[in-house]
């Protein structure tokens, strides 16, 4: 009934202003969660609106910064785009950001919806609004406690994807076995994109790996190259499995103290890419956004400069400044993303020695059960313990991330507990090193950025792309 869905965007626009007006944020599920309250069925009052379509972003790491690329390339491509751009991906931020694109009618003027969506929450969403094109990152282990085994999550996704009529396009990552199999067992067409695998780009680090066995027939895959956790060059001796060829491909890799420089190989030809934010994750995320912009006939050249000017949401390797010494803010939620971080902190060039606060929490959003800690690979950091000054460990589980870098080989000497938040920040800002990382897990990282943002400078900040306090 359009009274009731009236009254719901009254009510979530009430709550937006008196999140801010409080200074809690913007409120990015709130909103959205008393909207659906009042009117369950308040999606399929949005969902043909987007003229040209709607695009949804699934996928373990990578979501939130993938979303926000694509948005902005479609944006600076003259498209007006709603967009969960804070990363809020349940069902309630995904109406919230309907809610705030919208007038009190409901209507909305846009192109493109751009949903950042939930892994877990795709199918249902899948069932109010269906996209006209996909877009997956990868498949990484993530809080076994919410969403059990990958298996069980990969399995809903695929259910989903086969209720499609068929007119769907999936962006498909071509590295991980496990995101490429959805193209073969699903049906629909797909498009692909990957990194050439150059040996030089494999690390040495023993990292988890997802996919040992063939998810179609169930043989041991055999990997020329792994470039990190399972993606790479993949090939089943069983069935014929393997890495497909990209319509889009990234060679010549660089990365940068900067960010990340490629070459990219595309239908049209090629062109360099240079993406403003550190991290080979973070040229799998461009990659990504740039083949689906391409799907969407976006120009190349408006794509390609788009990404050059990325500004990278709050604590997704974002860079701070304080007292002329780089502080590093990112977001760890499972083994994989966490093993990045922990390669671009060796990354970085130079003799100059590290402060490093690691912040772990175990609230509902980051996931009750923390074993997920012992399959990280902080091994890495022992083989060069020269790189670092000094490990802070904060947050409600400090103690469990002490004993596991003691168990990693640290010297003891160098890791200290401080479960303060407030004192942890102030003690990795003035501590000796001339390189200052934090790592966070999700409820962590909005009380440490909003400390951090009252005494350094954020670099290249942009407000709208800031994570919000109440989600």
């Amino acid at each position: 009934m359009r009274l009731r869905l009236i009254l719901a965007v009254i009510v979530a626009r009430l709550a937006m202003t008196a999140s801010r007006l409080t200074g809690r944020g913007r409120g990015s599920s709130l909103p959205g969660r008393l909207a659906l309250r009042i009117c369950p069925d308040i999606l399929k009052y949005y969902r043909h609106q987007p003229r040209k379509g709607v695009l949804m972003v699934i996928g373990t790491n990578g979501k939130t910064t993938t979303s926000n690329m694509l948005t902005g390339i479609l944006r600076r491509s003259g498209n007006k785009v709603v967009a969960n751009w804070e990363g809020a991906n349940l069902m309630t931020g995904i109406v919230t950001a309907f809610v705030r694109a919208g007038n009190v009618a409901g209507r909305i003027d846009s192109d493109y919806a751009v949903l950042e969506v939930d892994e877990a929450v795709f199918p249902l969403l899948a069932g109010w609004i269906k996209p006209d094109l996909v877009l997956i990152t990868n498949f990484f282990r993530d809080q076994l406690d919410r969403y059990g085994e990958l298996d069980t999550t990969i399995t809903k996704v695929l259910a989903a994807l086969k209720k499609f009529a068929g007119q769907e396009t999936l962006v498909l990552n071509g590295d991980d076995p496990l995101v490429a199999r959805l193209a073969v067992e699903s049906g629909l067409p797909a498009l692909f994109y990957g990194v050439l695998p150059a040996p030089e780009l494999s690390g040495g680090a023993s990292s988890s790996r997802e996919a040992k066995f063939c998810p179609l027939c169930g043989t041991t895959l055999q990997y020329t190259v792994y470039i990190y956790s399972q993606l790479g060059d993949y090939l089943c001796p069983g069935c014929g499995f393997a890495r497909p060829c990209p319509d889009l491909e990234a060679s010549a890799v660089l990365e940068e103290q900067s960010g990340v420089r490629a070459m990219v190989r595309y239908g049209g030809g090629r062109r360099e890419l240079a993406v403003p934010v550190r991290g080979l994750h973070n040229l799998y995320n461009a990659l990504a956004a740039l083949c689906a912009s391409l799907a969407l006939q976006v120009e190349p050249p408006t794509a390609f400069a788009a990404l050059g000017e990325y500004l990278p949401a709050t604590g997704r390797m974002e860079i701070f400044h304080y007292n002329n010494r780089p502080v590093l803010l990112n977001l760890v939620k499972n083994p994989a993303g966490f093993n990045r971080a922990l390669a671009v902190l060796l990354g970085n060039q130079g003799d100059a020695r590290q402060e490093v606060l690691l912040a772990i929490n175990d609230n509902d959003a980051d996931g009750r059960d923390i074993s997920w800690l012992w399959d990280v690979d902080f091994e890495m950091l022992a083989l060069r313990p020269e790189k670092f000054s000094r490990f802070i460990c904060s947050g409600q589980r400090a103690e469990d991330m002490a004993l596991r870098l003691k168990y990693a080989g640290l010297p003891v000497w160098m890791v200290d507990i401080e479960k303060d938040c407030r004192r942890a920040v102030e003690q990795v800002l003035h501590g000796e090193g001339e390189n200052v990382s934090i790592l966070t897990t999700y409820t962590a990282l909005w009380p440490v950025e909003k400390i951090l943002s009252r005494q350094a400078k954020r670099v290249n900040s942009r407000d709208d792309y800031r994570l919000p306090s109440v989600s």
